[in-house]
């Protein structure tokens, strides 16, 4: 039988602007009530970024993060998953930050240092909500986000094995793929490894389906059943590549940190309404939706009731 279909949703990231979506989660309580509502429309992962109530700039303070973490768990049986990308600029301490404080399931992980480019989205506005948005945008022309290898074994060692926490491993090139599987090989990280693929960030792979597909022969190569993949685009892409990501056997990822929009034109006005298409689409593949609690299995995690929040 086919492997049931992970639904993950992140539900604000740090690269959307607020002038981008009137519906992006700002404050903790539009955050909680976002991750709520996309796990009670079948997510059984929630990623997790926090901002600046007032400015919506991304922010990893710990303090905000412990607003919406509790009354999240509180309320769903989802698997929490905090960020260690944070935002674009960030120190290594301050992107860690959440993380050591909440002691989380599951923490994002960028496998590579890379440019990060999101300066064209700077020129499709004329007017802005907040004067960081435009300049926070355009620096990215002149941005390495770095990933280096003695940063990755950092987080593994200092959070994964610290923390029994483990990770989503956001891949956005080939070359990430080859940093799992040399970690893997030093002992740093055990298996399941969740592979995220993530494609159409401009400095990463392109949108392409010919490039999920042989991404995922790579990826199955290198780690065969010690993998669970999943996979997604940004923008306009989305649900077009995540229905082929399911076609080929893997889970999938939806949110308005990937796409603020539910189809060619329409801006998405929750997270949950993502979630509920492709969970449509899911199941009319006839495929199943995993439970939060099938995907703690698949993926071995500590469980909830052994994280600090």
């Amino acid at each position: 039988m086919p492997k049931k279909v992970i639904i993950t949703c992140a539900v604000t990231g740090g690269l959307h602007t607020p002038t981008m979506s009137p519906y992006l989660p700002i404050t903790p309580d539009e955050i909680a009530e976002a991750a709520i509502g996309a796990a009670k429309a079948g997510a059984a992962i929630i990623h997790l970024h926090a901002r600046d109530p007032e400015s919506g700039r991304p922010k990893q303070d710990p303090d905000l993060f412990l607003q919406f973490l509790p009354r999240i768990k509180q309320a769903t049986g989802a698997v929490l998953n905090i960020t260690t990308g944070g935002g674009l600029g960030m120190t290594l301490e301050e992107r860690l930050r959440p993380a050591h404080r909440a002691k989380p399931e599951v923490c994002s992980l960028n496998m590579g240092t890379m440019n990060f480019c999101a300066f064209e989205l700077a020129g499709k506005y004329d007017s802005w909500k907040h004067d960081w948005e435009k300049p926070y945008l355009e620096s990215t022309r002149d941005l390495i986000y770095a990933n280096t290898y003695a940063m990755l074994e950092t987080i593994m060692v200092e959070v994964g094995q610290a923390h029994g926490t483990r990770f989503e491993f956001e891949c956005f090139d080939l070359s990430h793929l080859e940093a799992v599987r040399y970690f893997a090989a030093k002992g740093l990280i055990k298996p399941p490894f969740l592979i995220q693929g993530i494609f159409g960030v401009m400095g990463g792979m392109g949108a392409t389906i010919e490039n999920l597909i042989h991404f995922h022969g790579v990826a199955q190569r290198l780690f065969g059943s010690d993998m669970e993949f999943s996979a997604f685009a940004v923008g306009r892409r989305q649900m077009h590549f995540l229905t082929v990501a399911a076609i080929l056997g893997g889970s999938v990822r939806v949110g308005l940190e990937d796409s603020v929009y539910i189809g060619r034109g329409e801006l998405a006005t929750s997270n949950a309404q993502q979630v509920q298409k492709i969970r449509r689409i899911v199941e009319e593949l006839g495929l199943e939706v995993a439970s939060p609690d099938e995907a703690r299995a698949r993926l071995s995690l500590k469980g909830g009731d052994r994280v600090d929040f």
